[in-house]
C-alpha cells in the first residue's frame, strides 16, 4: 500500500507494559498527524481490537505523556485473538473505523499477532519493540530496558547499604524469564558477587565456590543477582540451599518484581521510543509491512518477522567475562 492510500493508522500496546511506551504512542500519533493521516488508539491491545474499543487521537491527545510510565492505551493479553475467528472479528472492527494500517508496540507475542493479521487480511503493519527484557533479535535495545535496568541498579545500591551494615548476603531477583540482560548489566553496575542468568549454565556448586572464596577473604557482605528464569532455582530456593550448606552469611532475599516495570522512562528510552515511533509511521508510508523497527549501531533498521522469531538476542561473552573478573 503506497503513501497516498494509507489514510487511517491504528496504534496499540500489547503484552507487558514497559516505560517509554507512551513516548512511542506520542511519536506515532504526531508523525501521522505531520503527514496528515488520522490516528486511532486501540485500547487494551488485541482484546480491545476484538471488542471495538477504539478512540480517535490527535496531536493534542498525546500531550504531557512522554514522561509517564505505563501506557495510556492500556494493555492486555487476548486468548480469543489466537483464534482465526477472533482475528476476523478484530479486522472487521478495524474496517468499521476505516483503519487501513497498524502500529503495534510490544514484544514477540505482539509481533506474532500482528504478523497473522497482516498475512490473513493484507493490512500493513509495523511493530515497535517495547519490552523491558531486551530479548528481541534485530535491535540493540528495546523500549523500557534502560529504565528497568536503572531501577534495578538503584535497588541494588540501596540493598548494598543494609548488606554492609549487617554483614548480610542478599539474593536479589530481577525480571528476565528467558533473558539475562537486566541481571547481567545491573549486576555489573551494582557490584554483584555473582550473577545468575538463563543463558549461562552456572551450577549450584560453582555458586557455592564463589561464595566460599569470599569467606576465605573475610568478605561478610555480598549481593547475588538472579534472573527469574535461572535454571538452578529462583532467589528463594537458592538462598535456602546456601543456608543449608553454610552458616557464614546472614542470608536475605529481595524480589524486585513489577517494581521494574513502572516509573518515568529514562531519557534514553524516551529518545529511543520517539525515534522508533517516527520510523514506524514513515516505514508504513514507504511500503514497509510485517516488520519490526530496530536500532543497530545507532541506526534505524527494519527486521522481518522471520528474523525476529527465528533468532535470539544473545548476551555477549564479554559482559559475562567482565562480570566474573569483577566479582572477586
Amino acid at each position: 500500500m503506497s503513501h497516498t492510500k494509507i489514510k487511517r493508522i491504528g496504534v496499540f500496546t500489547s503484552g507487558g507494559d514497559a516505560p517509554g511506551m507512551n513516548a512511542a504512542i506520542r511519536a506515532v500519533v504526531r508523525t501521522a498527524s505531520f503527514y496528515q493521516k488520522e490516528v486511532f488508539g486501540i485500547m487494551r491491545g488485541y482484546e480491545g481490537m476484538i471488542e471495538g474499543d477504539i478512540v480517535k487521537l490527535g496531536a493534542r491527545s498525546v500531550g504531557n505523556i512522554i514522561q509517564r510510565g505505563g501506557t495510556i492505551l492500556k494493555t492486555a493479553r487476548s486468548q480469543e485473538f489466537r483464534t482465526p475467528e477472533g482475528r476476523k472479528k478484530a479486522y472487521e472492527n478495524l474496517q468499521r473505523e476505516g483503519i487501513d494500517a497498524l502500529v503495534g508496540i510490544g514484544g514477540d507475542g505482539s509481533f506474532t499477532g500482528l504478523h497473522y493479521l497482516t498475512k490473513e487480511f493484507e493490512i500493513p503493519g509495523v511493530c515497535i519493540p517495547g519490552t523491558i527484557d531486551n530479548d528481541l533479535a534485530g535491535t540493540d535495545y528495546t523500549i523500557g530496558y534502560d529504565t528497568a535496568t536503572n531501577t534495578a541498579v538503584e535497588a541494588l545500591d540501596k540493598i548494598r547499604d543494609t548488606a554492609l551494615s549487617h554483614n548480610r548476603l542478599f539474593f536479589i531477583e530481577v525480571m528476565g524469564r528467558n533473558s539475562g540482560y537486566i541481571a547481567i548489566n545491573s549486576g555489573i553496575a551494582g557490584g554483584a558477587a555473582a550473577i545468575i542468568i538463563p543463558e549461562e549454565n552456572m551450577t549450584f556448586e560453582e555458586l557455592m565456590a564463589s561464595l566460599t572464596a569470599g569467606e576465605g577473604s573475610s568478605k561478610k557482605s555480598n549481593l547475588v543477582v538472579v534472573a527469574e528464569g535461572s535454571k538452578i532455582g529462583d532467589a528463594n530456593e537458592l538462598a535456602k540451599r546456601v543456608a543449608e550448606r553454610s552458616s557464614y552469611f546472614d542470608i536475605k532475599v529481595t524480589i524486585l518484581g513489577h517494581l521494574q516495570r513502572g516509573g518515568a522512562p529514562s531519557y534514553f528510552d524516551r529518545v529511543l521510543a520517539s525515534k522508533m515511533g517516527v520510523a514506524a509511521v514513515e516505514g508504513l508510508l514507504n511500503g514497509q509491512t510485517d516488520v519490526m523497527v530496530g536500532i543497530k549501531s545507532n541506526k534505524i533498521v527494519f527486521n522481518s518477522f522471520e528474523t525476529i522469531i527465528n533468532h535470539i538476542h544473545e548476551i555477549d561473552n564479554e559482559s559475562l567475562r567482565i562480570a566474573k573478573i569483577l566479582s572477586i
